[in-house]
């Protein structure tokens, strides 16, 4: 078994170009307790953590990767307008890896790749609050084949 962490990046204001928007004072201190809680867990030991190119996303890995003691990767792929199916084919990709992985992404993208990740249906989704952080453990990353170990949302408990 082997585990993923999908992460919504924190509160972010309004801004143009969207790549460029920024946390919010708020969306800091969300992705603060984010970090505290993933580095809590210690099925995400020697985690590998993967994140959008958006500022927003970047900013909310930062932490994470500090409090975790890991290297950060930033990954296309991983917008919001990025078609999900891709990203569950590269998740396949990595086998039955024993090895956990974070991803720190945007809303559509992390509410479809969970829901479909758990439920498997083609309209599957999970609804994610900011920051929000749902805790998935499989033998792969396929549609239906993962089962919802938690889901917490700031201030993370």
């Amino acid at each position: 078994m082997s585990w993923l962490a999908i992460v919504r990046h924190g509160e972010a204001g309004p801004g143009i170009p969207d790549a460029e928007r920024r946390l919010t004072a708020r969306g800091e201190g969300e992705a603060q307790s984010a970090a505290r809680w993933l580095a809590s867990r210690p099925e995400l030991a020697a985690a590998t953590l993967w994140a959008s190119p958006y500022r927003r996303a970047q900013q909310t890995a930062l932490p994470i990767a500090a409090a975790l003691g890991v290297s950060l990767d930033t990954c296309d792929g991983m917008t919001p307008e990025d078609d999900v199916d891709a990203l569950i084919e590269r998740l396949s990709a990595l086998g039955a890896s024993p090895s956990p992985l974070i991803l720190v992404s945007h809303m559509p993208l992390v509410g479809t790749l969970a829901g479909r990740l758990v439920d498997g249906g083609p309209l599957a989704a999970m609804g994610f609050p900011t920051a929000g952080v749902a805790l998935l453990e499989g033998e792969v990353w396929a549609a239906g084949c993962a089962s919802l170990g938690a889901f917490v949302a700031p201030p993370h408990g």
